[in-house]
């Protein structure tokens, strides 16, 4: 049996436990939130604190802007057809945050399917695997498509 574990890179950037949900971080003297976390000064050029708290962001957004990856990104991409097919990439206004985050779309969710101000929800599936591991990451899906 496979155990699940995040792709590499995205430790810690995201979790299935309590729910899907991206991992960032509060700035305590302003208030900014940052994904992925912030770990040494607040992003806000105002503020320049140091001091955050872990805030799960999600689970869902709004669409801001998609495309489709017409051509194959380069490593450490790890393509998961061969030949390489085509996907969906959304940036997502995720709620509550004033943060715009990127992922790719749910298997069998093309540009067609998207549309600016559409909702979508953020889920964790498998990105690749191996022999002793399903590597995940998150992804979006439009409310109301099955997966």
């Amino acid at each position: 049996m496979r155990t699940r574990k995040p792709a590499l890179g995205a430790e810690g950037w995201f979790t299935e436990e309590g729910g899907p949900a991206l991992l960032g971080s509060r700035c305590q003297a302003c208030g900014t939130v940052a994904f992925p976390a912030a770990s040494y000064r607040c992003p806000n050029p105002d503020c320049g604190a140091n001091d955050f708290a872990e805030t799960r962001l999600g689970p869902g957004g709004t669409v801001w802007s998609y495309t489709d990856l017409r051509y194959q990104p380069p490593p450490p991409f790890v393509p998961t057809t061969d030949p390489y097919e085509p996907f969906a990439l959304i940036a997502v206004e995720v709620d509550d945050s004033g943060l715009v985050v990127l992922g790719a779309a749910v298997d069998g969710v093309t540009v067609e399917d998207l549309r600016v101000g559409n909702r979508v929800e953020l889920v964790v599936d498998t990105l690749f695997s191996d022999d002793d591991h399903e590597y995940t990451m998150w992804k979006w899906r439009p409310v109301g498509v099955a997966k």
